[in-house]
């Protein structure tokens, strides 16, 4: 596997080895002990999310303010352009944000610390993106940043379509007034 850094370098790429021939291809999508190996992070994870989305679809951007939540994501079909906003007052990168190109194709995976605003945008026709995460979803703690803060600036690669949002992500709060980390 190969650990790539992002601009904010707590969020990392990875990319597993892929051995493939005329019959497909073969990967191990995750192994603790390489993670924890090939990243220095001792984390466990405590459940399995699997989300199937259509075209133009944007989820997030999610965190839990309480029980923050780690997350190894990948895109085992179609394509997302995935996104992590720090969150954590205290860091250098505080209000930054990073996107990425997951897809069944490239078989990247994207690791994103506790203390992120999490969300992704489907680029293709259909998209089904599997995550793992460090803590217990908790509703009562989750909180959503509104997708296109100005003050983010987030450039989504919507062309010149327009986002399908749920209620709660059209609600999302901005940067300035939403519950961050210490």
């Amino acid at each position: 596997m190969k650990v790539t850094p992002t601009e904010i370098p707590e969020v990392l790429i990875l990319e597993p080895q892929v051995f493939g021939d005329h019959r497909g291809f073969f990967m191990e999508s995750f192994s603790l002990r390489v993670f924890r190996d090939k990243t220095g992070l001792n984390i466990d994870f405590v459940q399995d999310n699997h989300s199937a989305s259509g075209a133009h679809i944007l989820r997030g951007l999610h965190y839990q303010i309480q029980q923050p939540q780690g997350k190894l994501l990948r895109a085992v079909v179609g394509e997302v352009f995935d996104v992590a906003v720090d969150l954590r007052q205290s860091s250098p990168t505080f209000g930054q944000w990073v996107g990425v190109l997951l897809s069944a194709e490239n078989k990247r995976q994207l690791w994103i610390p506790p203390g992120f605003a999490h969300g992704f945008l489907v680029t293709s026709e259909r998209a089904e993106v599997l995550y793992k995460t460090t803590a217990y979803y908790a509703p009562e703690f989750d909180r959503t940043l509104l997708w296109n803060d100005p003050d983010v600036g987030i450039v989504w690669p919507l062309g010149e379509a327009e986002p399908i949002l749920s209620a709660k992500d059209e609600a999302g709060v901005c940067l300035k007034d939403a519950e961050v980390y210490a």
